[in-house]
């Protein structure tokens, strides 16, 4: 096909005078690329960069934002509180053509220019199966159950009705409407607002009054915004959150978990109730043109389009923890805490000028990297992190009770790995050296100069030699049985491997062929590799959790093929018949690479450059479907403005 177009364009040329022009190359990626995230955290680094937001919501764990073009975006947990069922909750349906969003406790809603009404996410009440029909005008989503107002000013609702909160009054004269967790709030044309649903702290029962403009329903209180732009507040107070300040120069309100926000007419916000995350602090400045206020967390609109967020923030659900599309190098933790703790998640991002980020989990700031920008590798360990500078030399931060985050001396090393309680360093010469926990042997690496390549599990350690063959340590290895002992440290024979990885109990290797073996704990099929070649990359990930029956071991993996896309397979929940986080359900499009973490996996975009033309169906490629563009702007730029200066004759 590439050969098809650059003859179609040599027959343009000619007709327009045989000028020289510099056709489209097949490929130009970028070096660098933003990162995208899936799982129980989800997440596009360069979806909100464009300051072309124009609505926000915000729901328990999660947010949504409709950009200028109707398209939504969302971020945040995917997830049952960040736990083991996924929902999908922060991952919208691609496409544009969507005006409004609503957010509820782990599902979502988009209301589309026709009318019509898409849900996704917790479906268990039926709240993301939305009715049929293209006359809606307006929409709201509470804890289990979803409102849709009408064109004919009717309400009608769906999902949880426990209390009734789906079972909106009689009436076509509503304009408005609300959802709290288990109740629901609507506003007439005539300026007043009726409620349903649960009222054990009076939040079904708002105040007399035919002078409210706009209503806002949280977890169990609810405000009103009256005509004269002072507020009132009833329901729920512990926190005093249905105690608005004074005033009357509000036009905005939102109503979160058990804290709420205004809008004031200068742009400035304004936040009461609990604040025990800082969700009802809200940022200086006057430039916001709307809020929205989630579980724990809060969202602002800018003028500008860009959105701000502030308040909890464990799964991102507040804001993008990297924002552009600048990253080159990406690593994710795989690590979980003892029974009915949460999983303890931290991802590290390298950027094209040297500096790194982190986000996740952070109790011993294996999250916070240091200042720098002459960084060129990065490493995660279980709540440790690992760094090789330009100069050769190692620097470590978080968890260091076994030195597994205090690196030797030197300057001659070229690669790095951190497992669960211990760290790897390749040195230029070929050796390997070790350091941390040691229990299992994992950090005593084979003595030899001719490696290559490393990777660290919570447990057991991998090296690539320079013959393509791979060796093993730590547990699991030969003959081993017993806790922690999957055969994991015990590689297959063969020397046509290059590149290897480890996930927790389970091991990866990549043939020159581009096939990938598997070995180790197998439970879910994390060992168990598609048949097929084509890859370039591989990444493995899981989960250890403890409970009062033993621990559960939970692994998965992700294969990079040679076209950029992410292939997953391994831990799905399919043992108990539930999708737990959808890391095996990676996201279309072209990526350069890729990590596993417990319970979320990140990947870096491949970004495509073209001189004369975008890539139309987003594939890296030019083909017949970009031809159009590709002529088109030709035909533009040069043969109707000659004048152009990169149509210069050659």
């Amino acid at each position: 096909m590439k050969r098809a177009i650059i003859a179609v364009a040599a027959v343009l040329a000619g007709l327009v005078g045989a000028r020289a022009i510099d056709l489209p190359p097949a490929e130009r990626p970028t070096k660098a690329g933003p990162v995208v995230s899936w799982g129980v955290m989800n997440f596009d680094s360069s979806t909100l960069s464009d300051n072309d937001s124009t609505a926000i919501a915000a729901g328990g764990f999660h947010s949504l934002a409709l950009k200028s073009d109707g398209s939504v975006v969302g971020w945040g947990n995917n997830s049952y509180d960040g736990g083991w069922i996924y929902y999908g909750q922060a991952r919208p349906p691609e496409g544009s053509g969507f005006r409004a969003i609503a957010a509820g406790t782990y599902h979502s809603l988009a209301l589309k220019s026709d009318g019509s009404i898409v849900g996704w996410g917790n479906n268990n009440y039926g709240q993301a199966s939305p009715p049929d029909g293209p006359d809606f005008a307006a929409i709201a989503a509470g804890g289990n159950h979803g409102l849709g107002l009408k064109a004919d000013g009717s309400v009608v609702g769906w999902g949880r009705n426990n209390y009734g909160q789906a079972s909106p009054p009689d009436g076509n004269d509503f304009v408005e409407v609300a959802a709290g967790s288990d109740h629901s709030l609507a506003l007439r044309a005539d300026g007043r607002i009726v409620g349903w649903g649960n009222g054990d702290y009076g939040q079904a029962t708002p105040p007399d009054g035919n002078d409210f403009v706009a209503i806002a329903a949280g977890g169990s209180h609810g405000l009103g915004l009256k005509s004269n732009g002072s507020i009132v507040g009833w329901g729920k107070n512990n926190d005093g959150q249905a105690s608005p300040p004074d005033g009357n120069n509000f036009f905005g309100i939102a109503a979160g978990g058990e804290h709420s926000l205004a809008l004031k007419s200068d742009g400035s916000i304004v936040g009461w109730g609990d604040n025990d995350f800082g969700q009802a602090t809200p940022p200086a400045g006057n430039d916001f043109v709307a809020v929205a206020a989630g579980g724990n967390h809060s969202l602002a609109l800018k003028s500008d389009g860009s959105v701000v967020g502030w308040g909890d923030n464990e799964h991102a659900q507040h804001t993008f923890p990297v924002i552009g599309s600048d990253f080159v190098a990406i690593d994710a933790s795989c690590f979980a805490g003892p029974s009915n703790e949460r999983i303890y998640d931290h991802v590290l991002a390298l950027k094209s000028d040297g500096c790194i980020v982190g986000w996740g989990y952070n109790n011993y700031g294996q999250a916070t990297p240091p200042d720098g920008s002459d960084f060129v590798a990065i490493a995660t360990g279980g709540e440790h992190s690992l760094a090789l500078k330009g100069d050769g030399s190692i620097v470590g931060w978080g968890y260091d009770h076994y030195g597994q985050a205090s690196p030797l001396a030197g300057n001659d090393f070229v690669a790095i790995a951190a497992g669960g309680y211990h760290s790897l360093a390749l040195r230029s010469d070929g050796s390997i050296v070790g350091w941390g926990a040691n229990n299992y042997g994992q950090a005593l690496p084979p003595t030899g100069s001719d490696f290559v390549g490393i990777a660290a599990g919570i447990y057991h350690s991998l090296a690539l030699k320079a013959d393509g063959s791979i060796v093993g340590w730590g547990a699991g290895g030969p003959g081993e049985t017993g806790y922690a002992r999957y055969g994991q440290a015990a590689p297959p024979e063969g020397n046509d491997f290059v590149a290897i990885a480890a996930g927790n109990y389970h091991s990866l290797g990549l043939e020159r062929d581009g096939r990938i073996v598997g070995w180790g704990l197998n439970t879910d099929g994390q060992a168990s590799p598609p048949a097929d070649g084509g890859f370039v990359d591989v990444a493995g990930g899981g989960v250890t959790r403890g409970s009062a029956f033993g621990y559960w071991q939970y692994g998965y993996s992700l294969g990079l093929r040679s076209d950029g896309s992410i292939v997953g397979w391994g831990w799905d929940g399919s043992r108990t018949g539930m999708n737990y986080y959808g890391q095996d359900k990676p996201p279309g499009g072209s990526y350069k690479a890729i990590a596993a973490g417990t319970n979320y996996c990140v990947a870096i975009k491949r970004i495509c450059r073209y001189e004369l033309a975008g890539d139309i169906d987003d594939d890296c490629d030019v083909d017949f479907d970009d031809f159009a563009v590709v002529a088109r702007n030709w035909l533009i730029d040069c043969y109707l403005d000659p004048s152009d200066l990169a149509c210069a004759p050659k």
